[in-house]
């Protein structure tokens, strides 16, 4: 099995997918454990002084200003793990929680936590172990981060609350640690705080859906070049000298890509044929430019997820000099933005994915395909409500793209005035990047049946491979009305699973 080795200067996105996703294990460094006993030193210096020290000697929040004496410290810790996890709603994901914490984790060893060796090992231990605490959808605000989210894994690491185990069985989180033969963590001075106060759940899910996104990108330029052809479109748009005098990365990448899939085709540059045309219509033309601009929101997305990966998230910190200072670092807000900008991008690349699928099925304007893709329009309706279906998610789409970031509710009895809802971003990101799989799915469908009907031209072998790979996943080709819903399924569990880009590159090299 794949080994993660957190050390103190942050972690990779590939090491949090490897540990959300595929189960690595994890270790500490040395480098690590050492940078935590020098900062726990640290802690325990100030803790033994008369004089208060935020998060070490007080509470928190809007209470900071009581002392604390030490013998209600470790009472303290304990309260505030409890008192914050106060989330509500269903389960979030398994691979959302294993990223959450992985990503505590990482902060935690930084050495800017004060939070001792033993903690950050147990957190290891639980996530090796295949412990998944249960996090409700409904508590983050996105600052001071993470709150109820965070909280909910770190009671987990006190031995209370629920967990889901190995078998994917909830049982009482004390249970599963014996089982396991891990000791709950007895909290000292800071460490409840250092546990459940950074931007880890909205960053987990902007790293897998950076991933997502990826081939997702890559499979829609496939179905729009697939779209293209089957709509005997002319490939000219897309030659590398048009793109070149408006250089946006992203559409030239796209352009690219469509252009490689159609190398070879017999169907595209039919304009002059039975129904004339000067241009082909925006949603095929301008394809690149569309999904160009939402490549390049996914490069500035990736360089937050970069920068926040290699941040310690933490309120107050330990700094190299022995100084403790509060900061305002654990604000999501720009981890919030680009979740949100991703949503937009989605949603525009959904939009005109629908549109492309909407003008294959029209037979005034599908340049000779029959309606709807029926084999006997009347007696069959072919795919005109798979098209409703796509409009439904495009139109929820539109929805999700509202942003989270632009709004703020004040809590705290106002000493958090203004907070992120970078938690709340993330998680209709979740549903965006599902939503955009099905479109995608539903486009793909119904141009490789366009293109199958369109006998006596060769497609290229590129589009040749996807349909090949198509059909052999289970999506059956053009023929008499049945029953739809496996079909798109199958179309989906395709284009999820990464078929689309596996399919062309073999035929096309790398995408990119």
């Amino acid at each position: 099995m794949h080994t993660v080795v957190v050390g103190t200067s942050g972690v990779t996105a590939s090491d949090v997918l490897a540990v959300a996703r595929e189960g690595a294990r994890i270790e500490l460094s040395d480098e690590a454990v050492a940078a935590l006993a020098a900062a726990r030193e640290i802690v325990d210096a100030l803790a033994a002084k008369p004089e208060p020290v935020y998060g070490v000697s007080t509470g928190f929040g809007a209470l900071a200003t009581r002392h604390i004496s030490p013998e209600l410290r470790a009472q303290l810790q304990r309260n505030i793990v409890r008192s914050h996890a106060a989330g509500m709603g269903p389960r979030v994901e398994r691979e959302v929680v294993r990223a959450l914490m992985f990503l505590r984790l990482k902060t935690v060893c930084s050495g800017h936590t004060g939070v001792r060796p033993e903690v950050a090992q147990t957190m290891a231990d639980i996530l090796n172990a295949g412990i998944t605490p249960v996090v409700h959808e409904y508590g983050s605000l996105g600052c001071s981060g993470d709150l109820a989210p965070l909280s909910h894994c770190a009671l987990t690491l006190m031995g209370e609350g629920d967990a889901e185990g190995p078998d994917g069985v909830v049982r009482p989180a004390g249970d599963l640690l014996a089982e396991a033969g891990i000791t709950p963590v007895e909290l000292r001075e800071k460490e409840g705080l250092a546990l459940l106060n950074g931007t880890d759940g909205m960053l987990g899910m902007l790293v897998m859906a950076l991933a997502d996104l990826e081939t997702l990108y890559k499979s829609a330029d496939v179905a729009a070049a697939l779209s293209l052809e089957a709509l005997l479109g002319t490939d000219k748009v897309l030659a590398p000298e048009l793109h070149a005098i408006r250089p946006h990365p992203g559409q030239s990448a796209s352009a690219a890509n469509m252009l490689a899939v159609l190398k070879g085709s017999e169907l595209t540059g039919h304009h002059q044929d039975d129904a004339p045309r000067v241009q082909d219509a925006y949603s095929v033309r301008c394809a690149p430019q569309v999904a160009g601009a939402g490549r390049d929101t996914l490069a500035h997305a990736r360089t937050v997820a970069e920068r926040e990966l290699a941040a310690a998230v933490d309120n107050p910190v330990v700094l190299p000099d022995g100084r403790v200072e509060s900061n305002g670092n654990f604000h999501g807000a720009p981890v919030a933005y680009v979740l949100d900008f991703l949503a937009i991008a989605a949603a525009d690349l959904g939009s005109i994915a629908e549109r492309r699928t909407d003008r294959l099925l029209d037979k005034n304007r599908s340049h000779g395909l029959p309606p709807f893709l029926a084999d006997d329009a009347g007696v069959d309706s072919g795919l005109m409500i798979a098209q409703y279906t796509q409009a439904a998610l495009v139109s929820e789409m539109k929805r999700l793209a509202v942003p989270a970031s632009a709004d703020s509710i004040p809590s705290s009895a106002m000493q958090e005035d203004h907070v992120s809802m970078g938690w709340s971003a993330a998680r209709k990101l979740r549903t965006s990047v599902d939503n955009l799989t099905r479109i995608v799915a539903i486009e793909l469908y119904a141009a490789t049946r366009a293109i199958e009907l369109r006998e006596g031209l060769t497609p290229a072998p590129a589009s040749r491979a996807v349909i090949d790979a198509v059909r052999a996943a289970g999506v059956q080709g053009p023929g008499p009305d049945r029953f739809l819903a496996p079909d798109l399924e199958a179309a989906d569990a395709f284009v999820r699973a990464g078929g689309v880009v596996a399919a062309v590159e073999p035929v096309t090299g790398p995408l990119a």
